[in-house]
């Protein structure tokens, strides 16, 4: 008999195994520029026991220059937990902006992530709407004038759904609008041997993103870039 297979258990957030390295991009380029509503939201978040599954703070400051550069207006977000990334959204889009912000349960965002969002002045952008996300993106797309109107969206829920997301998504961003997905490198796994990864919830995502990965690089209406930030993130610009 050959030596048991060892099974790897992921680690916390952050595809860089070096945490000196991690921590050094934090401090000197993220947390330095992190405007301090988002500061408060990550620290009121921090002790909460899925904190980990929130936007990294080096993957925001990707998406916020992302906002930036395509100078969005109109947004949606899929997956909000307690804001993080709405507030960073929110905070970037200009005052008369509009975001839809899509969760199956809004309790972690009322309880922590509304009362900053509200202190940062920046309530009044969002619609946020306590759903499943599939159904709100058919509603949307019942009505033509919303097809090509987002500017960017933001996938961060149900992996098993990023497909579904995707081809709605697609019809409902304009030609030149971006949507990017987080974990799409779940924690480094996809690029394990399927045997040396967790049996479970760990395992069963993995072979989702993996599926979806490959489905997005032969996916020729869109530009795509993936960025080994925070447990990873990949930007689609759609060209056609």
């Amino acid at each position: 008999m050959g030596e048991p297979v060892e099974k790897i258990t992921p680690l916390p957030k952050g595809l860089l195994k070096n945490k000196e390295l991690y921590q050094y991009i934090l401090e000197t380029s993220v947390y330095p520029r992190e405007p301090q509503p988002l500061k408060d939201l990550r620290e009121a978040t921090a002790s909460h026991p899925w904190a980990v599954i929130g936007t990294a703070p080096d993957a925001g400051q990707a998406i916020e220059m992302v906002l930036k550069l395509i100078n969005a207006k109109k947004t949606i977000e899929i997956g909000v937990f307690t804001g993080y990334s709405l507030l960073l959204t929110a905070l970037s889009i200009p005052n008369d902006g509009k975001i839809i912000a899509i969760d199956v349960d809004r309790k972690n965002y009322d309880e922590i992530g509304l009362p900053i969002i509200r202190r940062a002045g920046v309530e009044h952008k969002i619609d946020f709407i306590e759903s499943q996300a599939l159904p709100v993106l058919d509603k949307l797309l019942e009505d033509d004038e919303n097809e090509g109107s987002l500017d960017f969206a933001f996938v961060d829920a149900d992996k098993v759904n990023n497909k579904k997301y995707h081809e709605r998504l697609m019809k409902l961003l304009k030609v030149g609008g971006v949507v990017v997905y987080d974990n799409t490198l779940w924690n480094g796994t996809v690029a394990l041997p399927e045997d040396l990864v967790e049996n479970g919830l760990m395992k069963e995502t993995r072979k989702c993103i993996v599926e979806f990965n490959k489905d997005l690089a032969t996916d020729n209406r869109v530009q795509i870039c993936v960025a080994p930030m925070g447990d990873g993130i990949t930007i689609c610009r759609r060209i056609f």
